[in-house]
C-alpha cells in the first residue's frame, strides 16, 4: 500500500469514527425496582422511610439520603426529593392506624358512621335504622350502612286455625293469673319502697328544713293549712322515676355508645346545663364548639364515658335529663333504646 492510499484509509477511519454516535440514556439499563438513571450511571434507590437528598457519583452506589420530617412519608424504595404529607383524619373518624416515615395513616368512620369503600370519604353518614315493618340483616359498620329487609308474614292455615282457637283461651287464663300475680308483687313492692323512700327523703333534707317546706299550702276554711297532697307528689315522683331509670344494656358499653346519636334531640339551649351536670368543665364544652352541633353532642358523650369509666350507664344520661327537667326527651332517648334492641327494660 502507497503512502497516499494509507493516508486515504486513515482520514476514511477518523470520519466513521466521528459519524458513530455517542452513549445515551437510552443505552443505560438501570434495574427498576432497585435503581433509577442519572446521566450514564445507574444509582440505587434510597429506602422507604427517607427521601433522596442527591444523586450517586457513581454506578452501583446509593446517593445522599435523609429521613422524611415528621407528619411525612415515603412507603417504597424511591428517587423522591420530597416525602408524601401523612392523612388528617376528620372530626367523624378515628384513626385505626398512626402515620410513619414508611406508611400514611388510615382512618375509618365512628361508631354510628359509615363510609362505603367505593366512595370519596369527605363526610362520614349517619347508618340507617330499619323500620317497624322491617328486621335487620347485617348491622351497620364503618365501611358499610346497616342492611334492612321486610318482616315476613307468616303462613296461615285452616289447621293453625283450628289449634290457635284451642290455644288461645289457655292462654289468656295463665295470662290472667300471672297478672293477679304480677299486681300483688308490685303492690307489695311499691309499699315497701314507699316506706324506703319516705326514710330517704328525710336524709336528704337540709337541717332544719321540713319535708313540706317547699310544697303549696291549702288553707281551709277555718284558718288551717294542710300538705299531705304534696307529700304523696312528691314520693310518687320519686318512684316515678326509679321504675323509668331501670334499663339494662344488650351489649355493655357498645349499648350505650349506640344510643349516643338519640341525644341529638336536646335542645341547643340545654345542652350545656346537661354536660356541666355530667361534670364536664365549660372549658372543655368550649373546646368542641367549632363542631356540628351532633358530632359536639357525640364527642362531649365520649369525653364523658372516658371519665366515668365503667360505672357510665344511660341511666345516668337520663337522670340527668330527669333532673333538668327534660323529661320528654329522656322518654324519647328511653324508648329508642328499647326500640333498637340496645337496652331492656327490668320492669
Amino acid at each position: 500500500m502507497t503512502g497516499f492510499q494509507t493516508h486515504v484509509v486513515m482520514v476514511f477511519s477518523v470520519l466513521i469514527w466521528n459519524l458513530k454516535p455517542s452513549r445515551t440514556l437510552s443505552d443505560v439499563h438501570c434495574r427498576d425496582d432497585l435503581e433509577y438513571s442519572n446521566g450514564n450511571l445507574c444509582c440505587l434507590k434510597c429506602p422507604a422511610g427517607t427521601r433522596m437528598l442527591s444523586a450517586c457519583t457513581r454506578s452501583g452506589e446509593k446517593g445522599k439520603c435523609v429521613e422524611c420530617d415528621d407528619g411525612t412519608f415515603i412507603q417504597h424504595a424511591s428517587d423522591l426529593k420530597q416525602c408524601f404529607p401523612c392523612t388528617s383524619c376528620h372530626s367523624d373518624q378515628e384513626i385505626v392506624r398512626p402515620c410513619t416515615h414508611i406508611q400514611d395513616a388510615e382512618c375509618q368512620c365512628r361508631l354510628g358512621r359509615f363510609c362505603a369503600p367505593d366512595e370519596a370519604c369527605e363526610v362520614c353518614r349517619k347508618c340507617s335504622r330499619c323500620k317497624q315493618d322491617e328486621e335487620i340483616v347485617r348491622n351497620c359498620t364503618h365501611d358499610a350502612n346497616t342492611e334492612c329487609k321486610k318482616m315476613q308474614p307468616k303462613d296461615g292455615s285452616a289447621s293453625a286455625s283450628a289449634k290457635a282457637s284451642v290455644i288461645v283461651p289457655l292462654v289468656l287464663v295463665a295470662a290472667g293469673i300471672i297478672f293477679v300475680i304480677i299486681v300483688g308483687v308490685v303492690a307489695v313492692y311499691r309499699h315497701r319502697r314507699t316506706t324506703d323512700s319516705r326514710g330517704n327523703l328525710s336524709n336528704r333534707l337540709k337541717p332544719g328544713q321540713h319535708p313540706f317546706d317547699s310544697c303549696p299550702t291549702d288553707e281551709r276554711s277555718n284558718g288551717e293549712t294542710r300538705r299531705p297532697s304534696c307529700s304523696n307528689l312528691i314520693l310518687s315522683r320519686q318512684l316515678e322515676d326509679e321504675q323509668f331509670l331501670k334499663l339494662v344494656p344488650v351489649n355493655g358499653e357498645e349499648s350505650l355508645r349506640k344510643c349516643f346519636e338519640y341525644f341529638e334531640d336536646i335542645d341547643f339551649n340545654h345542652h350545656k346545663r346537661f354536660f356541666r351536670h355530667l361534670g364536664i368543665v365549660d372549658n372543655v364544652i368550649k373546646s368542641k364548639e367549632h363542631l356540628l352541633y351532633e358530632d359536639k353532642i357525640h364527642e362531649l358523650l365520649n369525653i364523658w364515658v372516658e371519665k366515668e369509666g365503667r360505672d357510665a350507664t344511660l341511666n345516668d344520661l337520663l337522670k340527668a335529663l330527669l333532673d333538668l327537667n327534660q323529661r320528654r326527651t329522656a322518654e324519647t332517648v328511653k324508648e329508642k333504646a328499647i326500640l333498637n334492641d340496645h337496652y331492656f327494660s327490668e320492669n
